[in-house]
């Protein structure tokens, strides 16, 4: 039977009425919802369902949101028995990966996502830092750029490697806009500004890092039960300590997603799940393995027909 990897998307996919369908025909994703509105002590659920967009953008709203999505959906494919061999997801979707692995139970994950938003978001003064996607250049000359761009006193770095030809950098916006200019000489086909509300995964989130170990302290994180692939390596872990330091180094280190991928195709991988809102890791999965077999299941008829297409295969 097929290699399975179950994949976890991050923050940029939210939005109003994503979960609406599992959540108007399942029981167990409404009391699921209703769970985790008890657990964080505010109306995620119906920020979720009903917006505003505006605030369920905020990164301290958008993270649980996310991972309630993603759970939810989750909660289903393993009822139907299908198991995946291998998980990762991309910066806040590694949460998700890591309670798919059984090394965060859903209260825990939740409540970590949630601080983690908080402490992201309060990092670096609204304004000050942010992001940018650079298409159609190599890793090792964004690199080189970033650093000599950060040596010159403004601090800017790569913040995720999404796939060939597509790499985000973050930092301080002088930092950043320098570097875009250095980048379009380099030979960069674009390189654009993204509508972030932080420089995440850059320098900058060092701080954020600190205070989030005490949080991480407070959570009580099992061995994974199977490879959870970490954005910082690249490399599947599986230890509770390792998994710990991971996600502290990950605040201020790069997604290294295009990695990821690179290697769950080495380990024979020929079969990816996006799970959650939107289609941005299938079409990074596209762009590093042509011939893989790629599900996206964000609604109830797709969770139907992957688990139709599971049971024909075994």
């Amino acid at each position: 039977m097929a290699k399975l990897a179950f994949l976890f998307p991050g923050q940029g996919s939210q939005e109003v009425g994503m979960g609406s369908a599992f959540y108007e025909q399942f029981d167990d994703v409404k009391a699921l919802f209703q769970r985790a509105d008890d657990v964080l002590g505010y109306g995620l659920s119906d920020l979720m369902l009903n917006g505003p967009d505006e605030t369920l953008t905020k990164t301290e709203n958008a993270q649980p949101a996310l991972l309630l999505n993603s759970v939810a959906i989750l909660d289903h494919i393993k009822r139907a028995g299908i198991e995946p061999d291998m998980v990762a997801g991309h910066s806040l979707g590694e949460y998700s990966a890591l309670y798919a692995a059984g090394a965060l139970s859903f209260d825990d994950a939740i409540q970590a996502v949630h601080k983690r938003g908080k402490l992201m978001e309060e990092a670096v003064p609204s304004g000050q830092g942010t992001m940018a996607a650079v298409l159609g250049l190599d890793d090792e000359t964004i690199h080189n750029i970033t650093e000599n761009v950060t040596k010159s006193g403004e601090t800017v770095n790569v913040a995720n490697y999404n796939c060939p030809g597509q790499t985000v950098i973050s930092g301080t916006v002088d930092g950043v806009n320098q570097a875009i200019e250095q980048l379009k000489e380099a030979g960069a086909k674009r390189a654009l500004p993204l509508n972030v509300s932080g420089p995440f995964h850059s320098d900058l989130m060092k701080p954020a890092s600190e205070q989030f170990q005490s949080v991480l302290d407070g959570v009580n994180i099992q061995s994974a039960h199977i490879p959870v692939y970490a954005n910082v390596t690249a490399e599947p872990i599986q230890d509770e300590d390792e998994i710990r330091e991971r996600l502290i180094e990950q605040l201020y280190s790069p997604v290294k997603f295009k990695q990821t991928l690179e290697n769950m195709v080495e380990q024979d991988v020929d079969a990816f799940v996006e799970i959650g809102h939107g289609k941005v890791l299938a079409g990074l999965v596209k762009k590093v393995h042509r011939r893989a077999k790629i599900y996206n299941i964000q609604d109830v008829e797709q969770l139907n027909a992957f688990i139709e297409d599971m049971k024909e295969e075994s």
